[in-house]
């Protein structure tokens, strides 16, 4: 009797470790990577090397999630827990299996020669304080804050977007078709992505703005594109052709092309907090893009500038990406 409980014993542990092994969500894996001397943090699923090779297949379809000011490639992993949301969200089976892309979308933002001096440069804060750098972030620390702002509102980052896009659809596994491609942003972020997905018309099908800033340093009257002085706006500096000049190609049409990207439309997703103090400037684009008849979906929660808030937004949008590839 004692040997048979003692086989029972051990078959029931053995078919305890198959069913935990069977259970378990397989999920993917963050690697670091540099594309046009921009660093990056990609994610990619777990059976991305099985699906690369498998040449009967498409690719992936990829989400493009870029950052707020002074953060870094890393801040979606760390902060936002990237991994143990797409842990979470696979186990449930409640989103595609996709690639993410997550640039330094500030480092991005500086021309190429600049950008090299100002990595080479010793780590001293603009006040001649010096700081250590861990991966290659925190570079902005170099910067003043006008400094800093002035690159990021450039339009430098979202002219070259298409060149950053061509080399990572080239080096990884993924489907370059619109419906496949969506981009995203938390604040500053939300700003390159509002710009890059107008810029690039007809190129994402699924954009999504988290706390976003919609306008540098001064109010824009929405109507006829005219700008009044804001002195509560925590953007406004310098005056607004200084910092970002509407010359830029980039920005120069947004207007006329936020109307014909609103013919489409792609899914244009936007969510902001009660207590975030970019609110009332995010009302006001609402109102814009009402007026102008252009769809949107909204989400508003409580809570203000933070990262409960942007991880959130992130399980939502995600659960509303690529559901028109299948």
């Amino acid at each position: 009797m004692k040997r048979i409980l003692s086989k029972l014993a051990v078959l029931l542990v053995f078919a305890n470790v198959c069913i935990t092994a069977f259970a378990a969500p397989q999920v993917g894996t963050l690697v670091r990577d540099t594309i046009l001397e921009v660093p990056c943090v990609v994610y990619l699923p777990h059976n991305y090397a099985e699906r690369a090779h498998d040449g009967s297949r498409r690719g992936f379809p990829v989400l493009y999630l870029q950052h707020g000011m002074f953060g870094s490639e890393n801040d979606w992993s760390t902060s936002g827990r990237l991994l143990h949301w797409m842990d979470s969200l696979h186990r449930e089976d409640m989103i595609a299996e996709m690639i993410i892309v997550m640039p330094d979308n500030f480092l991005g933002s500086i021309p190429l020669e600049e950008r090299r001096a100002l990595m080479a440069a010793p780590n001293v804060t603009p006040d001649g304080q010096p700081f250590s750098v861990e991966d290659g972030q925190h570079h902005w620390k170099k910067l003043t804050r006008e400094q800093e702002q002035a690159y990021e509102m450039s339009g430098y980052w979202e002219e070259h977007f298409p060149e950053f896009m061509t080399q990572v659809e080239r080096k990884y596994f993924i489907d370059t078709r619109e419906k496949h491609r969506a981009i995203a942003g938390l604040s500053m972020g939300g700003f390159h992505t509002m710009h890059v997905s107008h810029y690039l018309m007809s190129s994402f099908d699924y954009i999504g703005l988290f706390s976003p800033v919609i306008l540098p340093r001064e109010t824009t009257d929405l109507v006829g594109g005219k700008t009044k002085p804001d002195p509560k706006s925590p953007y406004r500096t310098v005056g607004f052709d200084e910092q970002l000049p509407y010359s830029s190609p980039a920005y120069a049409h947004w207007m006329e092309d936020m109307r014909y990207l609103g013919q489409m439309p792609p899914m244009y997703w936007i969510a902001i907090g009660r207590d975030d103090f970019l609110y009332d400037q995010l009302q006001d684009y609402r109102k814009w893009l009402e007026r102008n008849h252009i769809e949107y979906l909204y989400y508003e929660s409580a809570g203000g500038h933070t990262w409960t808030n942007w991880q959130d937004y992130l399980c939502r949008f995600l659960k509303c990406c690529f559901t028109r590839i299948w």
